[in-house]
């Protein structure tokens, strides 16, 4: 999330983007949890790549994908749970590290599929729903 410019300093994020995706996010989970919707569905946050440990000469983050946060609530979720751990500048996972693979698991086991299951490319070869090895985060339902 950028805001409304394409590149933004860490201190704009902080103060003007920041606060703008809290208010918006906050209220979709109060929503949904209001309408009794929220156990139903699943709200996954989540970008591509992380962000550099240390701010550029620009006053901003360069693309990082040795070390990201995402975030999930409702859909079976527990809430108030960390899984997982950087390293003190988060730069690298240093316990528990989950790979993108395991973050499409945990939607798909939240959505009722099964992650393990393949479906027919075009010459009926099966493709898996996700790559072999990758697990949904479980200490994220129990």
């Amino acid at each position: 999330m950028h805001g409304s410019k394409p590149f933004i300093s860490v201190k704009q994020m902080k103060e003007q983007v920041a606060p703008m995706y809290d208010q918006g996010y906050s209220a979709l989970i109060e929503d949904l949890h209001t309408r009794g919707l929220l156990d139903d569905t699943m709200v996954t946050t989540l970008s591509e790549f992380g962000r550099t440990p240390k701010v550029n000469p620009a006053g901003g983050r360069d693309h990082w994908p040795q070390c990201f946060t995402c975030s999930f609530a409702g859909g079976g979720v527990k809430g108030g749970r960390v899984v997982g751990k950087s390293d003190p500048i988060g730069g690298f996972p240093a316990e528990r590290p989950v790979e993108p693979g395991d973050v499409v698991a945990t939607i798909f086991h939240s959505l009722g599929l099964n992650p393990k299951a393949t479906l027919p490319g075009p010459s009926g070869r099966p493709f898996p729903l996700v790559d072999f090895g990758n697990e949904p985060i479980k200490e994220l339902f129990s």
